[in-house]
């Protein structure tokens, strides 16, 4: 005996296939999402240290337990006075410390103009510290804002990655 079918059927079953796969892609997609969600936040490259945010910033680092291969914990005073544009500065000081990793140099320069700095130190190896600083470019009395840019280096001094720290120079006469 021969059956008739009705085409209703053969819709019904159409219908229940396309719900299916909706819902297998639905549940792949709350997969991608929960895991894109989950995964660790890379860290900020270039951020700027500002009087604003350096109490976030030192308070992130400061939860930290030791430095990771690549990154920097900054030590130094984020205002430098020089009593004369060619004069050694009173309290400019920049500590690579103990916890951190990799020997540091760094390029200071006035805000806007990156081209030429107004100071470029020697290489701090970890647990040194450099003092003394004059700058090489003599600056006129006024108040600067400034960018330093650190390199952090291998071995070979060959840089790692950079960090940018906002700071100010004073030349008071």
């Amino acid at each position: 005996m021969s059956e008739i079918r009705n085409n209703g059927d053969t819709g019904k079953k159409r219908g229940k296939i396309i719900i299916l796969i909706c819902i297998v892609i639905i549940a792949i997609l709350i997969g991608v999402i929960a895991f894109l969600l989950h995964k660790k936040e890379e860290p900020k490259r270039n951020v700027v240290v500002t009087e604003e945010n350096a109490e976030e910033v030192a308070a992130q680092m400061a939860e930290e337990d030791y430095t990771e291969p690549g990154y920097y914990t900054v030590n130094m005073a984020t205002e430098w006075h020089f009593s004369k544009g060619d004069a050694i500065s009173s309290d400019a000081r920049v500590d690579n410390v103990v916890g951190n990793t990799n020997s540091v140099y760094f390029d200071l320069f006035v805000a806007g103009d990156e081209k030429e700095p107004i100071y470029s130190s020697p290489v701090i190896p970890v647990g040194s510290f450099l003092e003394n600083i004059a700058l090489e470019k003599p600056l006129e009395k006024g108040t600067y804002d400034c960018v330093m840019i650190y390199h952090l280096v291998d071995d070979d001094q060959e840089t790692l990655s950079t960090l940018r720290v906002a700071m100010k120079v004073i030349v008071e006469s």
